[in-house]
Formats: C-alpha cells, structure tokens, sequence
C-alpha cells in the first residue's frame, strides 16, 4: 500500500491557507487566545491580561493570527486606539473539511488493510 497524499478539495481553502491556520494554531497561547475569543470578542489589552502575557507578544500572536484569517480586528467608533479582536469562521471551516476528508481516507486505508488481512 502506498501513502496517499491530501490536499484540500474544496476551492474556497488552498494548501497555502491550511497551512497558514496550522502554523496559527501550533502555538499553545494562540490556542489560548481562540479559546477566549470562542465566548466573545476582546481587546487586545484583555487577551494579554486573561493570558498573562506582555503586551508585545500578544501584539505578535495577534498579528499571526490576523494574517492566517483566524481572528479579525475592529475599532470601536468611541476610541480608534482600542482594538477588539473577534474569531473568524471560515478558516475552522476549511481546516475541518481538511480534517473530515483526511479521517475518510484513513479509514479507507485501514478499511482495505483489514481486508487484506482477512483475506491473507
């Protein structure tokens, strides 16, 4: 049996964007950070308060998480210093689509490794 390889099928995530997610949310205190965001949004100085972290590594972890898509950042009209950071959906969607077809051909390949061995 040979290893197949999976790429993403649906045209609205490309290999670069799955990527750019993955690579987001390889890092503990980004995965932090969406789990905040998962209850509502926040300010860039709460993220840094709930998470313990100085305020330029939150403005880092921010900026990666911004450019793969995952959060997105606005200003509210009453103080454009302030900036409120909320999740996005559609690169979850893309990665869980990515994640559903590559658990499909896994069981595809154990499906046909246990044929192979029943029939052995």
């Amino acid at each position: 049996m040979s290893a197949a390889r999976v790429e993403p099928t649906s045209t609205s995530t490309s290999t670069q964007e799955l990527d750019q997610t993955l690579t987001a949310l390889a890092d503990p205190d980004r995965r932090r950070t969406i789990n905040l965001l998962r209850e509502r949004p926040h300010a860039a100085g709460e993220l840094a308060r709930e998470l313990e972290l100085p305020a330029p590594a939150m403005s880092r972890h921010l900026r990666v998480l911004r450019q793969s898509g995952l959060v997105e950042e606005a200003h509210p009209s009453f103080d454009a210093r302030v900036r409120i950071y909320s999740l996005r959906l559609e690169p979850m969607a893309g990665l869980k689509a990515w994640l559903e077809e590559t658990e499909r051909l896994w069981a595809d390949q154990l499906g046909a490794f246990k044929k192979y061995l029943e029939q052995g």
